[in-house]
């Protein structure tokens, strides 16, 4: 994980106060649903479903962003009674929302394109080549946006991924058109359809399971349960480690409950030093900055 947080620190977007930052995504949304809009009329006047296509993915990716905002300001919230680890986890929760839009919205043009192989309609190149043109440059723009908050947050993560899938299905629709224009070839909006299509239904199906898999409290990637026994059972005092539990809060913080049998440590006073080394190990060794420790007598240990 360590070279991750080193990556961030040549990005100036760690100044940036979460306000300002909300405000540029803000503008994103906005942007993208006047976009969609062009897109939608422009492919209907058209006839090109390549066109309508990536209006739809235009119209997830501002849903998206909208989606990743609201979820930003929850997740700041503090910790209270209701929610007491916090609300970072409602970020996982708009990911895996954005997710299911995606695969939804790509089953979907995947089904409209085999359609059109059957009824294949004459299109006008030129709006879709000067609309597509358009979308490309906030396509990027948006994607500059969101990937300066993406390091370490699966939500920004999974926007920045719509707005890049987004530029890539411009470019399609550009080249689709410029081949209509120059040699009449319709069958190529199909082909580009069907091609924005599979990328997409790609990305949602490729991100899904680590999102599942977080909102399931699944033990983090890279950390086995044994190093961990292994590594504490190993600590002065320390005789055995068992009934260990494992799970990501959210995306940056880790938590472990364990139960620990000590070496004949039956005060508190006793019992603190080998809680502390306990848990800088944790810490410094597995990440792990919050843990529950409940210590055992090993009079008791084949009593629970």
């Amino acid at each position: 994980m360590a070279h991750n947080h080193a990556h961030g620190h040549h990005h100036h977007h760690h100044h940036h106060s979460p306000d300002s930052s909300d405000g540029l995504l803000i503008g994103a949304v906005s942007i993208n649903l006047i976009l969609t809009i062009a897109q939608f009329v422009g492919g209907i006047i058209s006839g090109s479903l390549s066109l309508i296509a990536d209006a739809l993915h235009n119209l997830s990716d501002a849903a998206s962003l909208g989606i990743a905002i609201f979820a930003r300001k929850i997740s700041r919230k503090p910790a209270d009674h209701i929610n007491t680890f916090g609300y970072k986890r409602a970020e996982v929760i708009a990911a895996l929302i954005n997710l299911t839009l995606l695969i939804t919205i790509s089953l979907y043009l995947i089904y409209e394109a085999i359609l059109r192989v059957y009824n294949p309609v004459e299109i006008s190149g030129w709006i879709i080549v000067i609309i597509a043109g358009v979308a490309l440059v906030i396509d990027l723009v948006t994607a500059l946006i969101t990937h300066s908050m993406s390091k370490n947050n699966m939500n920004m993560k999974a926007a920045f991924l719509h707005n890049l899938s987004d530029a890539f299905a411009s470019i399609g629709v550009i080249v689709a058109g410029s081949l209509i224009i120059l040699y009449q070839w319709y069958w190529v909006d199909t082909l580009v359809t069907l091609a924005i299509g599979g990328f997409i239904l790609y990305q949602g199906i490729l991100m899904l399971p680590k999102t599942i898999h977080l909102l399931m409290e699944g033990a983090p990637e890279g950390i086995s349960l044994d190093d961990i026994k292994d590594e504490l059972e190993s600590l002065d005092g320390v005789i055995d480690v068992h009934h260990i539990h494992l799970w990501s809060l959210d995306e940056t913080r880790i938590a472990l409950e364990a139960h620990v049998v000590t070496n004949n440590a039956n005060t508190l006073t006793e019992l603190e030093p080998i809680k502390a080394s306990i848990k800088s190990l944790l810490l410094s060794q597995f990440n792990i900055s919050h843990s529950t420790l409940e210590f055992e007598d090993p009079s008791l240990e084949n009593c629970d």
